[in-house]
């Protein structure tokens, strides 16, 4: 079995189509893509702003350090932003 390798475009593409209520019958049939729990998964990761999952590529799992090179300077430090926030939360939630 050959894993398929799908575009950053077609993933953003795929996430447009779902925002404006397309079925996921329609999107794969549009963009060519194979699996409906593809075009779930890509949901999924738009909605937990995971956008940097867009660039990783196929069957390698994203770990720390690996994968931000393709992100713009601007992408990286918003994703740094948002980890420190977690963490300053976390930090507060804990010493109540």
């Amino acid at each position: 079995m050959v894993k398929k390798a799908y575009s950053v475009e077609t993933k953003l593409a795929c996430i447009e189509m779902k925002k404006v209520d397309k079925s996921n019958k329609v999107i794969m049939d549009a963009l060519g893509v194979k699996n409906a729990s593809q075009v779930k998964t890509w949901w999924r990761w738009y909605q937990n702003d995971e956008l940097y999952r867009f660039h990783q590529p196929v069957g390698n799992q994203y770990t720390y350090g690996k994968g931000m090179k393709q992100l713009s300077e601007v992408e990286q430090l918003r994703l740094q932003v948002d980890l420190l926030k977690k963490y300053q939360s976390l930090v507060r939630e804990s010493t109540k």
